[in-house]
C-alpha cells in the first residue's frame, strides 16, 4: 500500500488502463520539473546545457540498455513505439514484389504505415490470423504456414494489446531466423508496447531484429519517450528516413559527413531532454518494489484474480479461456446484454464516472482492464460490484 503513495493519480480512482498509460509518481515528475530548472540555470543553448542533455541521454540509453539485457549502443531514443516501429519499416531497402507479415492482431498506427508501404513501393502485405489461436492452436505453426520466399519481415506484437496473449517470441525469431529470402534470414520487428515493464526480457538472448518500446504505460513514466533497439549485426544496413543533426558525424567545417554508427542515427533533432530523467526515476522507483521477475509474478496472480472474477459474473465472459500470461484481461458483455440495449461504451462510462477506468477495443468488440503488480485486490472488488450494478440497472 505505501508504494502506491508516489502515484497521486491512485488516491481517488481504480485504475485499469496501464496498457493505455500509466500513471507518473511524483518524484518522476519531480524529476523532469528538475530538469527543466537545470537547463534554465545553465542556459539553454549553452555550451554547459549542451553537455548536461548528451550526458542525460546516455545515461538514459544505459539505464533502458540495463532493462532489456543490451549494450546502450543499440538503444535509439524515441517519442513512442509508434516511431520506433516506423524507423524499422522504413528503413528496409523494399523492392516490388517483396513480402511483409502482419498479424490480425497488430495496432492501427502499424497497419496504417504498412500499408503505405505497400503502396508506395509494390510490395505485398499478407496477415495471419494469431486471434484464433488465442485459446487454442500453436502461433508458431500460424507463421510458418504464412511465411513466403519472398518473405522480408514479419511484424508481430510480443504482447498482443487486444486479447493479452504472450507470444512465444523466442521460438518465433528462430523460426524467422531459418526461413531465408535472398540469401538473408526473413528481419521480425516486434511491437513492445505492452512487453517492456511487464516481462523479464534479455534482448541479447531473444535476437529480435527490431524492438520498439514505450516509456509511458508499463513503466509509468512520461508520455513522449521511448525507444527503439536494433540488432548491432544490421544497424549499419537500416537506413534512416528521418535525418537530423543527431543523427550524423560532422567535419571540422561542420558539414555531415556520415551517419553515426549505433542507435543515435535514428534520432534526429531537438527532443524533450527533461522526460528522460522522469523515465529513469520511473524505472527505479519499480525497482524498489521488487525485481522484474517479481513483478511479473504478481502482475499474473493479479490478472488471474480478475479474470475468475469475471468469469464467474453472469453475462459476461473473458475472451481468454484460462488465467492471463500478462497483465491485460479482456472480457465481454454477453449478446444478451447487448440486445437489451447496453453496449461496451456505456459499460466504460458507467464505471468511470464512478472513477473506476478500463476502455473498450473494437477489435475484437471488449472491454479491457489492466492490472498492474501495485493494483489492489480491492480495485477489482471495486471493478466487480460496479459491472454487477451497471447490470442491474
Amino acid at each position: 500500500m505505501n508504494h502506491r503513495q508516489h502515484f497521486p493519480a491512485l488516491t481517488n480512482k481504480a485504475y485499469f488502463n496501464y496498457g493505455g498509460q500509466g500513471p507518473l509518481s511524483k518524484q518522476a515528475l519531480e524529476a523532469i520539473v528538475t530538469s527543466y530548472k537545470q537547463i534554465e540555470l545553465r542556459g539553454p543553448f549553452s555550451a554547459e546545457a549542451n553537455a548536461w542533455m548528451t550526458k542525460e541521454a546516455e545515461e538514459t540509453r544505459c539505464m533502458i540498455g540495463g532493462e532489456l539485457g543490451v549494450p546502450a549502443s543499440s538503444i535509439t531514443l524515441t517519442e513512442d513505439v509508434t516511431v520506433g516501429c516506423n524507423i524499422a519499416l522504413w528503413g528496409i531497402d523494399w523492392r516490388p514484389g517483396d513480402h511483409l507479415l502482419l498479424t490480425d492482431c497488430e495496432h492501427q498506427g502499424v497497419i496504417a504505415a504498412v500499408r503505405e508501404l505497400q503502396r508506395r513501393y509494390d510490395i505485398e502485405v499478407s496477415t495471419c490470423p494469431l486471434k484464433a489461436t488465442l485459446n487454442e492452436g500453436s502461433p508458431l505453426d500460424v507463421i510458418a504456414q504464412y511465411l513466403r520466399s519472398n518473405t522480408r519481415l514479419v511484424v508481430i506484437s510480443h504482447i498482443l494489446w487486444n486479447t493479452g496473449q504472450v507470444l512465444p517470441l523466442e521460438e518465433i525469431i528462430q523460426l524467422c531466423r531459418s526461413h531465408s529470402t535472398w540469401g538473408q534470414p526473413v528481419r521480425i520487428l516486434v511491437d513492445a508496447a505492452q512487453s517492456v515493464g511487464v516481462l523479464p526480457l534479455n534482448l541479447a538472448q531473444l535476437e529480435p531484429d527490431f524492438y520498439a518500446f514505450t516509456g509511458h504505460k508499463w513503466w509509468c513514466g512520461p508520455a513522449g519517450l521511448g525507444g527503439l533497439y536494433v540488432h548491432p549485426a544490421i544497424l549499419e544496413s537500416v537506413r534512416p528516413t528521418f535525418i537530423g543533426w543527431r543523427s550524423v558525424k560532422v567535419n571540422s567545417q561542420g558539414e555531415p559527413v556520415e551517419f553515426k554508427s549505433d542507435g543515435r542515427r535514428f534520432e534526429i533533432a531537438s527532443s524533450s531532454t527533461t522526460l528522460y530523467a522522469g523515465l529513469r526515476t520511473a524505472i527505479a522507483l519499480h525497482h524498489e518494489w521488487g525485481t522484474t521477475e517479481k513483478r511479473y509474478q504478481r502482475i499474473r496472480e493479479l490478472s488471474k484474480i480478475l479474470w475468475e472474477k469475471l468469469n464467474n459474473l453472469a453475462g459476461v465472459s473473458c475472451l481468454k479461456k484460462s488465467p492471463p500470461d500478462a497483465g491485460l484481461v479482456s472480457f465481454q458483455l454477453h449478446e444478451t446484454q447487448i440486445e437489451s440495449g447496453r453496449t461496451h461504451d456505456d459499460l466504460v462510462n458507467y464505471l468511470e464516472e464512478r472513477n473506476i477506468m478500463v476502455r473498450t477495443l473494437l477489435n475484437p468488440d471488449c472491454v479491457r482492464a489492466c492490472v498492474h503488480y501495485f493494483t489492489l485486490e480491492s480495485e477489482i472488488d471495486q471493478l466487480i460490484e460496479a459491472i454487477l450494478d451497471f447490470q442491474a440497472k
